[in-house]
């Protein structure tokens, strides 16, 4: 595949940085992946991920092949000190309302190994290994300078620069964006075991609700499991690093025998902290993932928050591109990330605080509170599915009681067709969907193939019974007659009735207005 634009410049060859690459290929635009390391980084990191993410993969062009690499997750346990289950947040292991489980577990490097086992199949993508970035100018034309794998210097005129090179951003720190800090700051010790047969115990994430020591389990994949242990101030990091404190540590779960047949894979100290970039974007150079946002484990959104990136931007960029949309329209990127990614964060520090105790004077205090609250009567059910929605912007037609849809991710269902059955988004397309409950009259079809909008027809779908609400029931239940999904599978807008629809179409068709695109063909 050729381009006669200048190349998107990608700074950073992780998850993030690889997923933007695949989707822009997807709309023919090329990228240059920029990477400093030589090899691939092979030690566990991110475990976990939830179906709107996964959904994210399947965009991506990598859920099929990277499934069998995971596992549905059943839920959180909170554990007290005498080892004792406080209470049980229950999680569906089955497809969930966007056609995978809510939540499931998987080792960061099988994802990185398919990302790039598939951006090395095309050629839209140039990834060039053991190139360290030097300078970048910003500007509608921004340039990108680089020593590469040879120790020459290099200079690539980008049509856009997404720097995806991780918390202690090289472009972020050059472009001078400084970062909102939420003042926390704590040390835990990771620890990444294999052993040679599966442990007994529960498959979900056991938090442990320790005064002595707040800690994290979780089975992974296969026999990999990992620990997460807070390290207290003052304490010695090297006796903690000792055969004999890990035999302590892990001695609930373990015997001393069974660490010792065991592989520790990982054994390192991490200090998780809460930031927020104050901007995202200068010109046509954009922050993601890491260079963006860095949020403790809690809630484990770190790397679904940084896909969540990919996702918003690439179909964006390639709009404006592509000559579809207004400059303005990378506007929203921030306007839309930024807070959701606050709240994912606010979100993460309001669980640790809860749930870890915290080590000022109040901590023995949050954990009577927690205990008491987990003897109420269906708390187990209490924990939220799902990610906040957008709010209102040009994007998003502003939410309310009658557009509650708005800024919520569409449904995925199983859908059954003459192929077999198939996920609902393997059926959209790329660009923007019209979804109606029934079909269009001939005006407002006509409007739809002028439009180049796809158009979906849900009372035709034949949808694979599920527990879930079909897309049907759904609009029904929030008296919806068509909804606009964008291409992020979020919805845009909101009909009330069917004379609705056709001014929506005319209202995407054929308009340049300030931070709103046309229709991606």
């Amino acid at each position: 595949m050729t381009s006669r634009r200048d190349p998107v410049v990608i700074v950073g060859a992780g998850p993030v940085g690889v997923a933007c690459a695949l989707l822009l290929a997807q709309r023919e635009i090329a990228s240059v992946v920029l990477e400093r390391h030589r090899e691939v980084y092979a030690l566990p990191r991110a475990v976990h991920l939830d179906d709107e993410v996964f959904r994210i993969l399947q965009a991506v062009g990598v859920a099929e092949q990277f499934a069998p690499d995971t596992r549905p997750m059943p839920g959180m346990r909170l554990i007290n000190g005498r080892r004792r289950v406080m209470t049980e947040f229950a999680r569906d292991t089955a497809d969930g309302r966007n056609g995978y489980p809510p939540d499931s577990m998987f080792d960061q490097p099988d994802l990185e190994r398919i990302l790039l086992d598939r951006a090395a199949t095309v050629d839209a993508i140039d990834l060039r290994r053991g190139c360290e970035v030097t300078e970048i100018t910003p500007g509608a034309r921004p340039t990108v300078c680089f020593r590469d794998a040879d120790d020459q210097i290099e200079t690539i005129a980008a049509a856009a620069v997404i720097a995806c090179d991780g918390a202690n951003s090289f472009v972020r720190e050059q472009l001078g964006i400084t970062m909102r800090d939420f003042d926390f700051d704590e040390q835990w010790l990771v620890i990444d075991v294999r052993t040679p047969a599966p442990l007994d115990v529960w498959d979900g994430v056991h938090q442990i609700c320790d005064p002595a020591r707040a800690a994290t389990f979780m089975p992974v994949t296969g026999n990999r499991y990992r620990w997460e242990f807070r390290v207290f101030d003052g304490e010695d990091l090297e006796s903690l690093r000792s055969i004999e404190k890990l035999r302590e540590l892990l001695a609930p779960w373990m015997s001393a025998a069974e660490i010792d047949a065991s592989e520790v894979m990982r054994q390192a100290f991490y200090t998780f902290r809460a930031r927020v970039a104050r901007t995202w974007r200068v010109d046509r150079v954009f922050l993601a993932g890491d260079a963006a946002h860095q949020t403790p484990p809690f809630v484990g959104q770190g790397l679904g928050s940084g896909l969540r990136d990919a996702h918003n931007l690439a179909w964006k960029l390639a709009d404006v591109l592509d000559g579809v949309a207004t400059e303005a329209v990378l506007d929203t990127y921030e306007s839309e990330r930024r807070p959701h990614a606050t709240r994912i964060i606010l979100m993460a520090l309001a669980v640790g605080w809860a749930l870890t105790g915290g080590q000022d004077g109040l901590a023995s205090a949050r954990r009577a509170v927690v205990a008491a609250a987990c003897r109420i009567p269906g708390i187990g059910n209490a924990l939220p599915e799902g990610t906040p929605p957008l709010g209102h912007g040009p994007l998003i037609e502003r939410r309310g009681l009658r557009n509650r849809l708005n800024g919520r991710i569409f449904p995925q269902p199983w859908v059954r067709t003459d192929e077999g059955a198939r996920r609902l988004d393997d059926l959209l397309g790329p660009g923007y969907t019209l979804i109606t409950r029934g079909p269009l009259d001939p005006d407002a079809a006509a409007r739809v193939v002028e439009a180049g909008l796809h158009h979906v027809d849900v009372d035709a779908l034949r949808c694979v019974p599920s527990g879930n609400p079909t897309p049907a029931a759904l609009m029904r239940k929030h008296r919806a007659h068509a909804v606009l999904v964008r291409p992020d599978r979020v919805v845009r807008q909101t009909a009330r009735t069917s004379a609705d629809v056709a001014g929506l179409v005319t209202m995407l068709h054929g308009r340049m207005m300030t931070g709103t695109p046309q229709v991606t063909r």
